[in-house]
C-alpha cells in the first residue's frame, strides 16, 4: 500500500525504499528526473536529517508544492530552479497564506536546497540571495 501524497516521504513503509528512489510515487517528478543520487539525497533529507514528526511533514507538504509548481511552470530539472522561481513561488504565497506560514514555506525549501547542494545534486542554492518572507 502506498501512502498518500502529502505524506511521502514523511512515512515510508517497510520495503518502499527497496524500489529506486527514482520512483514518482516516493519522490516529486523534478527528483525523479534527476536520477537515482537525487532520490536518495531527498529522501535522506526527510528521514535522516529532520527528526520532528511535524516539521518533516510540513517541510515535505512545502517541498512537494514547490517541485509541483516548478515542474507547471516549465522548469525542466531540479538543477534548473533559479531565485526566480522560489521568489515568484513566495509572492504567490503570500497572497494566500499567512506570513508565518510563508516563512515555513521558505525555510523548507532552503534548508532543502542546502542540503541537496552539500550532497552535490545541484551546484547551487537557488534561496541564497533571498531575504525573509
Amino acid at each position: 500500500m502506498t501512502p498518500p501524497s502529502d505524506q511521502l516521504p514523511v512515512i515510508i513503509e517497510p520495503g518502499a525504499l527497496t524500489q529506486l528512489p527514482t520512483d514518482p510515487r516516493l519522490v516529486p517528478a523534478l527528483i525523479a528526473a534527476a536520477g537515482e543520487q537525487a532520490g536518495w539525497r531527498y529522501v535522506e533529507f526527510f528521514t535522516a536529517n529532520i527528526r520532528n514528526p511535524h516539521t518533516r511533514r510540513a517541510y515535505a507538504r512545502a517541498a512537494d508544492e514547490f517541485l509541483a509548481w516548478c515542474a507547471s511552470a516549465g522548469v525542466p530539472s531540479i538543477g534548473a530552479v533559479q531565485p526566480v522561481h522560489v521568489a515568484t513561488w513566495i509572492e504567490v504565497g503570500t497572497r494566500e497564506l499567512a506570513a508565518p506560514s510563508v516563512k515555513q514555506w521558505l525555510a523548507a525549501i532552503r534548508h532543502l536546497f542546502d542540503w541537496l547542494v552539500t550532497g552535490q545534486v545541484v551546484p547551487v542554492r537557488p534561496t541564497a540571495h533571498l531575504v525573509r518572507a
